[in-house]
């Protein structure tokens, strides 16, 4: 069964990838978050030749290979653009969504939104969850899914950006407070806070 699975990928068309994924470059697997491709060539596997791409997630010292066939139905993508992360913050500075489901469900529907691997799906949970990150009234697993899914948010836009993960969590907890004191829209492009900084969006600002 396995070698005919291998045989299947091994032959299946290679259909010309415009935008193909190469050494170097940033990616986002749904399961594991942002990762760096380390190499894509070929090895044999079972008998069969497969063309690899190799990816590594530094947070969990994880490699993974992906056969290249198989990369885009597997969900594997690359960075989000800034207008994409800009879009995310809107998402961040509206109103959570409110379920009277159980929380069992909601949990569930919450990680199978973190992970998807969509940018928005994501920020929707963290959105939906930003009253747990203060911890009042909230579960562990509550506190759980925030936190896991406003990693998985800070650690893209930290890749888009070329900046650290918790410059990144910060900047995001800054737009969750806002949003939650009320503060939504009143953060513009180009204003400047009290320390002389710009508090322009994060997307518009740091990935521009």
């Amino acid at each position: 069964m396995v070698n005919a699975a291998f045989g299947a990928t091994a032959a299946q068309a290679k259909p010309q990838d415009a935008d193909p994924f190469r050494k170097g470059d940033f990616v986002v697997y749904p399961a594991h978050g942002v990762g760096k491709v380390d190499r894509v060539g070929s090895e044999v596997i079972a008998g069969h030749r497969l063309n690899l791409i190799h990816i590594s997630f530094a947070e969990n010292r994880m490699t993974l290979r992906v056969p290249v066939a198989q990369a885009r139905a597997a969900g594997l993508r690359k960075l989000a653009s800034p207008d994409a992360l800009t879009d995310v913050l809107t998402i961040l500075r509206g109103r959570p969504r409110v379920s009277r489901l159980m929380w069992a469900k909601r949990a569930q529907e919450y990680l199978a939104k973190i992970n998807s691997g969509d940018l928005k799906a994501l920020a929707e949970v963290v959105r939906d969850l930003r009253s747990s990150g203060d911890g009042d009234g909230s579960s562990f697993s509550q506190r759980n899914l925030f936190e896991l899914a406003l990693d998985r948010l800070a650690a893209e836009f930290a890749a888009v950006a070329g900046t650290d993960r918790a410059g990144a969590i910060e900047r995001l907890s800054q737009v969750l407070h806002q949003a939650g004191r009320g503060d939504v829209g009143r953060t513009e492009v180009g204003q400047v806070d009290g320390d002389g900084e710009k508090t322009d969006r994060m997307a518009a600002s740091a990935c521009a």
